[in-house]
């Protein structure tokens, strides 16, 4: 089996859309991720579910998780509003690591290798340059456990 078959349709955000937008989509749809691309087609970079999450609670709490429970209700009801402005290259690092991607006509064992690699839930799936799906990390345990 090839990448192409296991390739399934998925949502894809512009590097320049709404942060609060791509973050709904993550929740509605419960999604590890997104893929970003800079333009039609044309993937730059995987968005994981916890980089969200990462961004919207402050440094000081993430260094030290007991003063989580200092915060009041209101305060975690508002902290939503930190992506409301924002753009989804804000939530990218600096520095992102290496697209996960492969090749329409690569193997499962191909697929499964580069995913192992770079510790991605899902990797996109190019055809002639241009994004044609994504595996994720359940799709590929399923054709992999057959």
């Amino acid at each position: 089996m090839h990448a192409k078959q296991m390739a399934e349709e998925f949502p894809a955000v512009d590097i320049d859309s709404d942060a609060l937008a791509a973050a709904r989509l993550l929740a509605e749809h419960g999604l590890q991720g997104l893929v970003v691309t800079k333009g039609p087609g044309c993937p730059h970079a995987v968005l994981p579910a916890a980089s969200v999450v990462a961004f919207l609670v402050p440094r000081y709490i993430q260094d030290d998780p007991s003063l989580a429970g200092v915060l009041s209700e209101s305060a975690a009801d508002r902290i939503a509003e930190k992506l409301a402005g924002r753009t989804v290259r804000e939530l990218l690092p600096d520095h992102p690591p290496e697209l996960p991607v492969v090749q329409s006509d690569d193997t499962v064992v191909e697929v499964a290798a580069t995913m192992a690699r770079l510790r991605c839930p899902l990797v996109a799936v190019l055809e002639s340059g241009e994004l044609i799906g994504v595996i994720t990390a359940p799709r590929l345990l399923e054709h992999a456990l057959r």
